[in-house]
């Protein structure tokens, strides 16, 4: 468990339980709505049960509590090995309440999330960024994480 001091506060971060999954929710929907996609937003609490508690996790959350509270959330996942035969952890969703936002709270999820792929031998951790969210690029900056001038998003929408 890592802990990150704050002005007033520490931030506590930790892997999520059940007891987390309403808080998870919240904050997932709230990413859903700064992004755009609440519309599209279908995820519910025993979603996240089935594929981030169950048997064969499909996903982990870590999760930032302050005085108690869930204020954040880092989604991840695993893609189990590449061509250099490491894994690569794949940081979903990264969010920060906006009350707690400019108090290490993201820092302290981040570092987190290096400490568990350093511990499974992972070879990087890669996420994707909003072109318009200047912010988060600049946060992403500070902890030396850059955008991948190799590779490009692309993706083929399935309807269904």
């Amino acid at each position: 468990m890592t802990a990150t001091p704050s002005p007033a506060r520490k931030a506590v971060v930790r892997p999520f339980e059940r007891r987390d999954v309403g808080a998870v929710l919240a904050l997932m929907r709230a990413l859903a709505v700064f992004e755009g996609y609440d519309d599209e937003f279908r995820v519910t609490e025993a979603d996240i049960v089935d594929h981030g508690l169950g048997p064969s996790p499909r996903f982990g959350v870590f999760v930032a509590e302050v005085d108690g509270v869930i204020v954040g959330i880092a989604v991840h996942y695993l893609i189990p090995w590449t061509y250099d035969l490491k894994p690569v952890v794949v940081l979903k969703e990264l969010y920060v309440a906006e009350a707690a936002r400019g108090k290490s709270v993201g820092r302290a999820l981040v570092e987190r999330l290096r400490d568990h792929a350093t511990s499974i031998g992972a070879s990087a951790i890669k996420w994707t960024v909003l072109h318009s969210n200047m912010p988060a690029k600049a946060f992403y900056r500070s902890l030396d994480g850059r955008a991948d001038d190799t590779w490009e998003l692309w993706k083929l929408t399935i309807d269904g």
